[in-house]
């Protein structure tokens, strides 16, 4: 898919693509899926639809920071410096260059996401 505008229901219906799995997950094997929507052409701005299964793993915006909103699913995020963030559908969140923790996705989970490079 390569467009702008994502609706309501082609975000919570469009089939994804395979993307791999979640080299830092803690509990087994969690796959996620994706659908790129735009990219800039110097490659710092991304948006599109991704997905993954339940489960927890390690997040680290060392290079790059995300804004998401939980279109299905539920998850908590814990921060490094301890605090918790509850996140379900309708919820947006920005993850700052920087971020890193713990996403406990505590079942299987859809989001738009813009991801942006610091450099």
């Amino acid at each position: 898919m390569l467009t702008l505008k994502i609706d309501p229901q082609t975000a919570e219906s469009v089939e994804l693509d395979a993307w791999g799995g979640i080299s830092s997950a803690m509990d087994g094997p969690m796959e996620t899926r994706g659908s790129e929507s735009w990219r800039s052409p110097d490659e710092r701005i991304g948006t599109g639809i991704w997905e993954c299964d339940a489960g927890r793993f390690r997040a680290a915006f060392t290079d790059r920071g995300e804004f998401i909103h939980i279109l299905s699913g539920r998850m908590t995020c814990t921060s490094e410096d301890g605090s918790v963030i509850e996140l379900g559908v309708g919820d947006s969140m920005t993850f700052p260059v920087g971020w890193s923790g713990e996403w406990h996705v505590h079942e299987p989970l859809r989001k738009l996401y813009c991801e942006f490079k610091s450099e």
